[in-house]
C-alpha cells in the first residue's frame, strides 16, 4: 500500500442542512390570538410539504425541540442537492412565523460513506492491471468500482429521516496537530483502527441509527453526526464507550453536542403555546 494514494474513496449521497433556531417568545405572547393561529397553521403547512413529497415517500424534513440553551428549535433536511437546500431555506424565509425564528447556528454536509475496508481492495485490483496510479486507466477502473458500490449502497446513501423520538447531532474532526496528525498515519493503521471503531457502532445497531456527513470544505469542521434512538441514554453509552477506541481517544475532536426531541409537524400548534407533544 506504500505506492497507493493515502486518501481513502468515499461515497456521496444526500446533502444536509441542519437549522438551529431560537424562538422569540416575547414577540410570540405579543402578537394576538388568531393570529398566532393563523402563522402557525401557515407553518405547519409549510413544514408538511417539506416533510416528504407524498404520504408513502420518505422522510426528507424533521422538526426537533431543542434542549438546553444552544437553541430552541432544530429543523434537519436531506436533500438531492444544496440547490435543493438553498430553495428550502427560502420558503422558509417566506413564511411569517420566519419573523419569529432567529437562526443562531446551521451546518452543512453530505451524506459519506468511508470505504476504508474496499479501497485497498480497489486499489489492488487496478494495480493488478498493469493500470498506474492516476493514470486514465487507473481512474476509469476506480469510478467504476465507485458506481458499483454506490449502487448497491443507494439506501444508505440517500436515508430517509429516521423515525425515532430523539435526535443527537455534533460535528467533529481528525487532529492534524504537529505531534499528533491522522493524516500522516499510514494507509494500513488507519483502516485497521476504522474497522475497530466501526464495531463499537455496529454493537448499537439495534439502539441507535448513524448518519455520517462529510463536510470538508462546506462547513468548519470535518464531519457532522447524527444519531437518533428512542433512548437518549444509548447516545451516552455508545459516544462514551467510543472514546476509549484509539481513533477517537487519540485523534478525534468533538464540537458542540446539540439533541433534541422529535416534534411531528402536528405537534407544533401545542409546541408554540407551551406544550411538548408526546
Amino acid at each position: 500500500m506504500a505506492d497507493f494514494p493515502p486518501v481513502p474513496l468515499t461515497l456521496e449521497g444526500s446533502s444536509v442542512l441542519h437549522q438551529f433556531f431560537r424562538f422569540d417568545w416575547k414577540a410570540w405572547r405579543a402578537t394576538a390570538a388568531g393570529e398566532r393561529e393563523r402563522i402557525a397553521a401557515e407553518f405547519a403547512g409549510v413544514l408538511k410539504n417539506l416533510e416528504r413529497s407524498a404520504a408513502d415517500a420518505p422522510v426528507r424534513t424533521a422538526l426537533y425541540s431543542e434542549l438546553g440553551h444552544k437553541a430552541d428549535l432544530i429543523l434537519v433536511h436531506f436533500r438531492d442537492s444544496l440547490e435543493a437546500l438553498n430553495q428550502i431555506e427560502l420558503d422558509l424565509a417566506q413564511t411569517r412565523l420566519h419573523d419569529f425564528l432567529a437562526p443562531v447556528h446551521s451546518y452543512v454536509s453530505v451524506v459519506e460513506l468511508g470505504l476504508y475496508e474496499s479501497t485497498r481492495k480497489t486499489y489492488e485490483a487496478a494495480e493488478a492491471k498493469g493500470f498506474a496510479a492516476h493514470s486514465p486507466e487507473w481512474n476509469a477502473a476506480i469510478a467504476e468500482s465507485l458506481q458499483r458500490a454506490a449502487a448497491a449502497m443507494a439506501p444508505r446513501l440517500y436515508p430517509a429521516i429516521p423515525d425515532a423520538k430523539y435526535l443527537c447531532f455534533y460535528p467533529m474532526d481528525r487532529k492534524r496537530g504537529e505531534q499528533v496528525n491522522w493524516y500522516t498515519v499510514p494507509y494500513a493503521e488507519r483502516q485497521s483502527m476504522m474497522h475497530e471503531h466501526g464495531m463499537i457502532g455496529r454493537r448499537y445497531g439495534d439502539q441507535v441509527r448513524q448518519i455520517i456527513s462529510g463536510s470538508i470544505g462546506m462547513d468548519d469542521w470535518e464531519w457532522g453526526v447524527d444519531l437518533f434512538a428512542d433512548d437518549p441514554v444509548a447516545f451516552k453509552k455508545l459516544i462514551y464507550e467510543m472514546r476509549f477506541d484509539e481513533v477517537s481517544a487519540v485523534y478525534a475532536l468533538f464540537g458542540q453536542f446539540f439533541i433534541g426531541v422529535r416534534l411531528p409537524v402536528e405537534g407544533l400548534g401545542g409546541w408554540l403555546s407551551g406544550k411538548l407533544l408526546h
